[in-house]
């Protein structure tokens, strides 16, 4: 693509722009509670030389995108995170590239990608060491003054170093000032915090003072630009990531050279309320799109618009003619276009033309009639209609690219929808043939079995030179082709399907609208669960009341109002707020205080079962397990206490919970192999750990979760005595490493669909009972300061996603007890074909 350009000379000569990260917008605009601006440089700034508004930024709030669609004018695709924060997937224009010079200061985390993607060698970064970022720090706002203080070394130096001098004068200079300071202090001491608030007004007098300062060593010459905003907001529990307005509102204020002036107003219809709150009712609040800062930068400085950028240029803006301001929205329009095009043309080159359809409105003829019409009308001065004009020409364009972006979408959605439905067949029938009496076995015919393999393959052949011709990337072939074994193994079941049909054609057709009503039900509320977690508190009290509902409570009384009993303890979880927006490390002592007291009490009852320990081996290796609990209580509260009067994570703590999270498998691996003697080991281990990464309430979870699958397993041995599918076994002697005797494995029974649906649930649960999934979403380091307390987004990743695992393998191992105790285990292979057995209760697991 060609670089577009605004032809005429620009207001400004050099920009100086200022992100300071993690601030939101109300917490720079509101007033204290004197009554006095937080930023008082600022808010004269708006007040009286500048214009301001709120800028718009889109998930995931986050660092590395807000930074690229601020400074490179385009939403990066989400999985660029895949390579980190300071890697480029693939290399992009922006605005520092297109500067004749950018210098930088700031964050080693996000100035180098910008480095990294800039054609020549005239971007230039100044970094403090990536170890600066500690959230356990005494206080980060020394990150933003490491920033102010080499800034002002470097325009000190450069009076004494022309070559850098005479770089400084020229046109089309760019000087980036990245602070962090902001951000680390919300994420350790939250928002609403003395440490964040104190962080704004050093922000404010840095910024003060380096505008001055610019100003001065230019001689006043009215030729500098200055814009300040953010990346992206943050919570009240000082996360981001996700959408909430306290993550995407954030504040801009642009001034100087080519900038308006503020300007007064009667009313202004906005559907929030803040004008009111922050007292600017009468200044015009002029909001954008965080991608349209890009287009404003280039147009005050006169640089080539970055050739990826989506933003349109916010005209209010800015201070100029109408016909600069006409012509730079002409160039923006243009800019916009032409990558219009180039998707147009690539879509169009992997397409064959019968199939291709463009977008129609905007073809070849329309486009031209647009630009013509643009032209003529800036050439007869009719400024404000061809702004108006350009505007639609962007929309347009706009809607193309998004059309082309997803024109494979509907292709591709189904080809995985084909998959995913074939897959699930075949899953069933694998099951209902090797573990039902429901189908007959009937011989294959081996010339049937011939034509339809060839059948299928040449579908194959016909698929692949399809995507061929066209030149589809790779991923296609996985996606298109994926159906084809998929579909030919549940063909090659037809018999099955036939016994099925049969079966379901012969059952009661009232029974059988009230079994699908149930499942229908049962899906529902696992679908509204991803949505709203007090779904799950809804099916825990519906599981609450299945002993009475099937009669179970007069067989075990005792097991079922322990049943009862945590469900409804479990299904308070899911109605408490997010992990993390409330932290209560007392609480996280408590559970692990009662994790070594319910350890206490089960040591006891096992000593005291059939199964007595012949030697001393085991009984040492749950006092070590113990000791871990113990020792991870004391490190999360010392952890935390030290953190609190900023004295940082103290090394020991830190060793210790490394040597927990390594060797807490390995004490695990040591544990008898008697059923609730191994399924204790596994809690012990993941909760050394698991209390580690807990804040707050969420470290009691585990145990309700834990508690709830031990009684599940016992319940689920009455289910199968009270239906007379199998024996009782004795499971407090049921060892894992016995030979299991395939001869007492049982069919399928009804009741195993709702065994089934069961372990769906308490996986949903292990998921989203306590939010987890939201303090990855939304970073939220809090959890991790056990461990580390430097920003390494991979490494507090990981862990995160370790915390929410936890609550899944145990309900996991539970159902694994389940399935061998109940004769249906995975490890069976001997009933029938072996490696029949084998995929079939393999498929049975993952159903």
């Amino acid at each position: 693509m060609t670089p577009q350009q605004t032809p005429l000379p620009p207001p400004a000569k050099r920009l100086v722009l200022f992100v300071a990260d993690g601030l939101r917008a109300d917490s720079l605009y509101e007033l204290d509670s004197s009554g006095t601006p937080r930023a008082p440089f600022l808010r004269g700034i708006l007040e009286n030389n500048g214009s301001w508004g709120i800028s718009h930024t889109r998930v995931p709030t986050e660092s590395r995108p807000g930074h690229v669609a601020l400074i490179a004018g385009f939403y990066e695709d989400v999985s660029a995170v895949a390579k980190g924060w300071k890697e480029n997937p693939v290399e992009f224009d922006s605005v520092f590239n297109e500067s004749k010079y950018t210098w930088s200061w700031g964050s080693p985390d996000i100035l180098p990608m910008f480095a990294k993607g800039a054609t020549g060698d005239h971007v230039y970064t100044f970094c403090y060491a990536a170890e600066s970022e500690d959230f356990g720090a005494e206080d980060a706002a020394k990150l933003d003054i490491w920033v102010f203080d080499h800034v002002k070394s470097f325009f000190n130096s450069s009076r004494s170093n022309q070559t850098l001098f005479s770089a400084l004068n020229e046109d089309k200079v760019v000087l980036f000032l990245h602070l962090l300071g902001i951000d680390t202090n919300g994420h350790a001491h939250r928002p609403n915090s003395r440490e964040y608030q104190e962080n704004i007004k050093q922000v404010d007098e840095g910024v003060k003072e380096i505008a001055s300062l610019i100003d001065n060593f230019y001689g006043n010459d009215g030729k500098t630009a200055f814009i300040l905003t953010s990346d992206h907001g943050m919570t009240d529990w000082g996360s981001h990531g996700a959408g909430h307005p306290s993550e995407t509102l954030t504040p801009l204020i642009v001034w100087g050279a080519g900038v308006n002036y503020p300007q007064k107003v009667t009313t202004q219809l906005f559907e929030d309320n803040f004008l009111k709150e922050w007292k600017l009712e009468n200044l015009k609040r002029l909001d954008v799109n965080q991608a349209d800062i890009a287009p404003l930068m280039a147009s005050l400085i006169g640089v080539p618009f970055p050739l990826n950028s989506v933003g349109t240029l916010p005209l209010e803006y800015l201070n100029t003619s109408a016909l600069f301001k006409a012509e730079s929205m002409f160039t923006n329009a243009i800019q916009i276009l032409e990558q219009f095009k180039v998707k147009m043309s690539q879509k169009k080159e992997t397409t064959l033309s019968i199939l291709f359809t463009p977008f129609k409105p905007l073809s070849a003829s329309e486009q031209i009639n647009i630009l013509k019409k643009i032209r003529l009308y800036i050439e007869q001065q009719k400024y404000d209609e061809a702004v108006s004009l350009c505007k639609t020409l962007i929309n347009l364009a706009l809607e193309g690219l998004s059309y082309y972006h997803t024109y494979d979408r509907l292709f591709l959605g189904l080809s995985i929808a084909v998959s995913f439905v074939g897959w699930t067949t075949y899953v069933i029938l694998v099951i209902i043939k090797a573990h039902t009496d429901l189908t007959k076995t009937v011989s294959a015919n081996k010339k049937k079995s011939t034509v339809l393999f060839y059948g299928f393959v040449s579908a194959g052949m016909i698929i692949a030179f399809f995507l061929l011709i066209q030149a589809c990337p790779w991923t296609y072939y996985i996606y298109c082709l994926l159906p084809v074994p998929v579909w030919y193994a549940v063909v090659k079941e037809i018999s099955v399907i036939q016994d099925l049909a049969t079966n379901v054609l012969s059952l009661h057709i009232g029974q059988f609208i009230g079994f699908l009503l149930v499942c229908i039900l049962g899906i529902e509320i696992l679908v509204f669960s991803f949505f709203y977690r007090s779904a799950l508190t809804v099916g825990l009290l519906v599981f609450a009341g299945w002993p009475v509902i099937t009669q179970l409570w007069i067989q075990a009384k005792t097991k079922a109002l322990i049943w009862t009993l945590l469900c409804v303890i479990l299904a308070i979880f899911p109605l408490m707020p997010v992990v993390g927006r409330e932290p209560n490390i007392p609480l996280v002592i408590a559970a692990g205080l009662l994790t070594i007291l319910i350890s206490l009490f089960l040591l006891a009852y096992f000593c005291k079962s059939e199964n007595k320990y012949r030697d001393n081996e085991d009984l040492k290796v749950y006092f070590y397990q113990m000791f871990s609990v113990a020792l991870s209580t004391y490190v999360v509260g010392s952890t935390h206490d030290s953190l609190k009067i900023k004295q940082g994570l103290p090394v020991m703590n830190q060793i210790i919970s490394w040597m927990t999270l390594v060797f807490s498998p390995v004490l695990l691996l040591l544990s008898p192999t008697f059923l609730f003697e191994r399924l204790f080991s596994i809690l012990l281990s993941l909760m050394s750990t698991y209390l580690l990464l807990s804040t707050g309430y969420e470290a009691l979870f585990p145990l309700a979760l834990f508690g709830l699958m031990f009684v599940w397993i016992n319940m689920e041995q009455e289910a199968l005595q009270h239906y007379g599918l199998s024996l009782k076994p004795k499971l407090a002697v049921f060892n894992f490493t016995c030979t299991m005797d395939i001869t007492q494995f049982r069919q399928l029974h009804l009741d195993d669909v709702r065994r089934s649906f069961f372990f769906v649930f308490f996986i949903v649960t292990a998921f989203f009972g306590t939010g987890n999934i939201a303090s990855i979403n939304s970073f939220d380091p809090a959890s991790v300061y056990c461990f580390l307390t430097v920003f390494s987004p991979f490494m507090m990743g990981g862990l995160l996603l370790l915390k929410v695992a936890i609550p899944f393998v145990l309900v996991s191992c539970a159902f694994e007890a389940v399935q061998v105790t109940t004769q249906l285990s995975s490890k069976r292979t001997g009933y029938g074909h072996p490696e029949i057995w084998k995929r079939a209760s393999t498929s049975f697991s993952s159903l």
